[in-house]
């Protein structure tokens, strides 16, 4: 992404509706891995660490590594994450850690940067343990291409079907995959697709009003409650788990 991408990035992830949804929902995957204390977590294509800082805070226990191939990143994810936060520079296809070194790999809006998306998917899954989960989430429908995708410099957009069939293809087992921001989908496709553009080089990455932000806050909680009866049937953005097998 480009530098000024970043910037907006750190000055809003803590804040803004999106990301705590989607940190949100990363929490509830993870949850219940290992109810006797910590986990050990990739978050593969960390960006600025906002992902790390929240989860760092409400699930004290898990340990967390960082990955992330632009240094600009790395600086803000260095400066806002725990001391000690193990943070490396490196390409998601090519991570500096030893086969199962993970309990849990995380990686939330990063493959539909990576030309290779296949090759990421295959790494992540060397540096799981046998029985380890990986999280992922990517942005929905390839006719939903606009203005934001170009801001932040996607190579592609998916459909639910595409992902099940990656993870498998890289060795998962169990994938599981659903669409979210459902609620907010019609408003999303018209800032998109049918209102003007914004100026150049402006994306979608920044905070609303605080009235919106609640708005927005309170419809995310009502989607959670939601995907616990099952999957969300369209949206914005699709997340996806899946397993390592367990070793026989």
């Amino acid at each position: 992404m480009d530098p000024d991408e970043y910037l907006r990035l750190a000055a809003v992830e803590d804040r803004m509706w999106y990301f705590r949804a989607l940190h949100a929902h990363v929490r509830r995957a993870l949850d219940g891995m290992n109810p006797s204390g910590g986990l050990k977590v990739l978050d593969a294509g960390c960006g600025t660490g906002g992902l790390i800082r929240r989860m760092t805070v409400e699930r004290p226990s898990w340990q967390w590594a960082g990955a992330d191939l632009s240094p600009l990143a790395l600086e803000f994810a260095r400066r806002r994450c725990p001391p000690g936060t193990d943070l490396r520079e490196a390409a998601v296809t090519a991570l500096p850690w030893s086969d199962g070194a993970f309990d849990a790999v995380v990686s939330a809006d990063v493959l539909y940067h990576v030309d290779d998306d296949a090759g990421a998917l295959r790494e992540f899954f060397r540096v799981l343990r046998p029985g380890g989960r990986l999280v992922i989430n990517v942005p929905a429908y390839r006719w939903l291409w606009s203005y934001h995708d170009v801001t932040v410099h996607s190579r592609r957009r998916y459909g639910r079907g595409e992902v099940l069939e990656k993870l498998r293809a890289a060795g998962f087992a169990a994938p599981d995959a659903t669409h979210w921001n459902t609620l907010l989908f019609p408003l999303i496709v018209a800032r998109r697709k049918l209102l003007p553009a914004p100026r150049a080089g402006a994306g979608d990455v920044q905070l609303s009003a605080a009235p919106l932000e609640a708005a927005f806050n309170a419809t995310m909680a009502v989607e959670r409650g939601w995907l616990r009866l099952g999957r969300l049937p369209f949206g914005s953005s699709i997340f996806a788990t899946a397993l390592k097998p367990a070793e026989k």
